[in-house]
């Protein structure tokens, strides 16, 4: 069994995996209470599927980008966690656990989530064989400035409101955005992701593993 959290943002999400199904899934907004919601959401999943914090096995973690306290708070809990049951950690970077909620495409993705300021972090994607392969560094941008880099069919998913879906539709003949469903960052596609990971044995350091944090990020320029 493998524990997702991701706290990546105001969106938080749990999962709870076996390698054959999703036996728990919950997303919800925050305002701003990561540290008093997260624990008892993960005793609540835990009680409402009938399991023991022995049956994990591992703990997935979504590593951002995103915001500096949120991602401190989530892989706080995550390691204690580890750490308690001695238990590995994998971390997933949340702009790919976004991207690899949507099925693969002939076109390429820019996969993107809220940064504060009206910024937006972004990842380009490529199909790849299985999977969505990035392509490139992640980096910061307006809605106004992707609508100026989007010269060709390309799918946008990930957290946008609504004015900047409406400045990246006007060019609707290349922003091919994905639905509000498929916009939801999926705790499940984490735990996934992690055991995936967890069973080819790339698993992280607990002690070292560190999230990616927006302040770290440049822009297309740089």
């Amino acid at each position: 069994m493998i524990l997702a959290i991701d706290t990546s943002t105001q969106w938080m999400g749990l999962a709870l995996f076996d390698g054959w199904q999703i036996l728990y899934e919950k997303i919800w907004r925050t305002s701003r209470r990561h540290t008093v919601e997260l624990v008892p959401a993960i005793q609540t999943a835990m009680a409402e599927t009938g399991l023991e914090a022995k049956a994990l096995k591992a703990v997935g973690i979504a590593l951002g980008p995103g915001s500096f306290t949120s991602l401190r708070i989530g892989l706080a809990v995550a390691k204690g966690l580890a750490l308690s049951l001695r238990i590995p950690m994998i971390g997933i970077p949340s702009l790919e656990i976004t991207a690899n909620g949507l099925a693969l495409s002939d076109n390429p993705m820019m996969a993107m989530l809220k940064a504060g300021r009206d910024r937006l972090a972004v990842q380009r994607y490529q199909p790849g064989d299985n999977a969505w392969a990035a392509e490139g560094e992640i980096f910061m941008a307006s809605a106004l400035e992707l609508e100026d880099m989007i010269t060709s069919p390309t799918i946008l998913i990930g957290e946008i409101n609504q004015e900047e879906r409406r400045i990246l539709e006007r060019r609707w003949r290349n922003a091919l955005i994905a639905s509000p469903a498929e916009n939801s960052r999926r705790p499940s596609i984490l735990a996934q992701l992690a055991w995936k990971q967890l069973e080819t044995g790339l698993v992280d350091d607990t002690a070292s593993l560190a999230p990616i944090y927006v302040h770290t990020i440049g822009t297309p320029a740089d």
